[in-house]
């Protein structure tokens, strides 16, 4: 989010506050069922968005005096649409010679050390941005040489011509380290006086009276605890600088949307990106995508690749797919959506860098040109910038989303990924997604899941501890920390849920489609039935318990500033 706002900070604690994206809350129907024991409900969430400071004793009397800095624009979130929004503004400012502070809050103790993707660059919001970031040294080592794309069976693989046009084409593309990018990205503000706060967690949305966005907050800190892609390093004859792969089918079924991509790094060292995608919409509670990207690296067509090799980085997070069809409003009285969260990713390309970096060069001019308007009257207190979800509109971002947003929902059909693969070649390839039509999404992925009853339990192999791996040793190499006296953030609106709810019908999702160990069912100390437990300091903040949680129980929010995973160039 973009705000010309406050920014309140906690002198006790050292931190400065920030700002929070306002969310709709989607709540999932819901069916109750007996709880499997009688035993009390253990507490679980002692976070203070559930348990209010308000009705707790030990807070009496207690006053957490507070600061307050301004700022004409902060921006939350030092990802690549939070950073190309602070440069366009600074850009702007000094080509103007105006007087703007803007500072960037991220969670991340450092900046990029929270960003994972693949990734494969399309370098066009970038040419535009900065059009000189080769002269000023942009970690895009490896330019996109080789494309191929596969369907995978057990044990076959069968090639499939990439056609030109089609969204898996990467010619002119860039396969990068996406935190080195973000990095670089935040050197480039830096130089041009964007001030950056790493370390500081956004929590809160502060308002104005008339309901306008006044300001952010981050969390409190010193509040005791009871208040899918890897990198490789391969054998040099099996290395290929500049090759793309991506294959769908096997190890999901037909009705499971997903595939995966393996690209070849140029960065010095034969070093490759690996993952598997799988979409959330997915219905066997059964299903893990963790051991499904395991089972996935032992396919014949893989397999020649990594062994010899040594994994060195391992991390996870959850795509916003929604697309054209999804896309909120982007604008309101003092804030602005842009980057990922919206929905901007192109989901056949797998790709939202550049639409996101687009999305915050846009919103930064409509809020330049508000804020230097000298005859400037706003009806409310927080600046209101309605022009920037016009300009996004008439960019080429809507354009491309507009043009695959058939192709994802295309999938939901008897034929699943057969269908929807014959959908894309006759509708895509030859009209551009010029279609008169477009299709729905099947609804909440929270909501697809079936009762375990009903699904079959999938056997995974166990890990050879050379191609695959456990999951702990995985979560290990992602760098992850937390303070570990802290209230989770993990919170859950009831806590008898997991139980009464996931546990009896699921047979416990969370335990499965978490790729960080983070949730699992243990007994109770009495012996008389189980109970969920949260090991909040796995969480890499891939932020899926809160997406395909099926009671829509789980409350992801922001820990402590700095937690959270270490990613060096993911």
């Amino acid at each position: 989010l973009l705000m010309p706002l406050r920014v309140v900070q906690k002198p006790a604690h050292r931190c400065i506050r920030a700002l929070k994206a306002v969310q709709t809350e989607h709540v999932v129907p819901q069916v109750y069922t007996r709880r499997s024991s009688s035993a009390p409900v253990p507490r679980i969430t002692s976070h203070y968005t559930i348990c209010p400071r308000d009705k707790d004793p030990r807070w009496e009397g207690v006053e957490m005096e507070r600061f307050a800095d301004e700022a004409d624009v902060v921006i939350v979130g030092g990802g690549p649409a939070g950073l190309s929004a602070a440069i366009r503004l600074k850009q702007l400012a000094n080509q103007h010679e105006k007087e703007l502070r803007v500072c960037v809050v991220e969670k991340a103790s450092q900046i990029g050390a929270h960003t994972l993707s693949g990734a494969c660059l399309e370098p066009s919001a970038l040419n535009e941005l900065i059009p000189d970031w080769k002269d000023r040294g942009a970690p895009l080592n490896t330019k996109v040489t080789e494309d191929r794309f596969a369907i995978l069976t057990e044990k076959y693989r069968i090639p499939v011509p990439i056609l030109p046009g089609l969204p898996m084409n990467n010619h002119g593309n860039y396969i990068v380290r996406l935190g080195h990018f973000v990095r670089w990205l935040g050197e480039q503000a830096e130089e041009l006086g964007v001030e950056l706060y790493p370390g500081y967690a956004a929590s809160e949305v502060l308002f104005h009276e008339d309901g306008s966005v006044k300001g952010i907050a981050t969390n409190d800190v010193g509040i005791a605890k009871d208040g899918s892609p890897k990198l490789w390093l391969i054998d040099e004859k099996k290395w290929r600088p500049g090759r793309v792969e991506h294959s769908v089918g096997w190890p999901l079924n037909r009705n499971t949307y997903g595939g995966s991509f393996l690209y070849h790094l140029n960065e010095g060292e034969p070093m490759v990106a690996l993952g598997l995608v799988v979409g959330l919409d997915y219905t066997n509670p059964y299903l893990s995508p963790f051991r499904e990207f395991q089972r996935w690296k032992h396919h014949p067509s893989v397999v020649p690749t990594l062994e010899g090799g040594s994994r060195i980085a391992y991390g996870a997070r959850a795509l916003n797919e929604g697309g054209f069809q999804s896309v909120p409003k982007l604008t309101f009285p003092g804030g602005a959506l842009i980057g990922c969260s919206p929905g901007f990713m192109n989901v056949p390309k797998i790709k939202g860098t550049h639409t996101a970096m687009k999305s915050g060069m846009l919103a930064a001019e409509a809020i330049f040109s508000k804020l230097t308007d000298e005859n400037l009257q706003s009806d409310t207190a927080g600046i209101h910038v309605p022009s920037y979800e016009e300009s996004l509109k008439n960019s080429w971002v809507w354009k491309e989303l507009r043009s695959v947003r058939n192709i994802r929902p295309s999938f939901h059909n008897y034929f699943g990924l057969y269908g929807g693969m014959v959908y894309t070649g006759i509708f895509y390839w030859i009209l551009r997604g010029k279609e008169p039509w477009t299709l729905k999404h099947a609804g909440l992925d929270a909501a697809q899941l079936k009762p375990a009853k009903e699904c079959t339990p999938i056997e995974y192999p166990k890990p050879d501890g050379k191609i695959s791996f456990d999951l702990l040793s995985s979560v290990a190499l992602s760098g992850t920390n937390h303070e570990h006296d802290q209230p989770p953030h993990l919170t859950l609106k009831d806590d008898s849920v997991p139980v009464a709810q996931n546990l009896a019908v699921y047979d416990g999702p969370e335990q499965r489609f978490c790729p960080a160990g983070v949730y699992e069912f243990v007994p109770l100390e009495s012996g008389e039935g189980m109970r969920l437990q949260i090991n909040a300091q796995n969480c890499v903040h891939c932020k899926t318990c809160d997406i395909k949680d099926p009671s829509q129980n789980i409350n992801w929010v922001v820990p402590e500033g700095s937690g959270g995973p270490a990613y060096n160039g993911m």
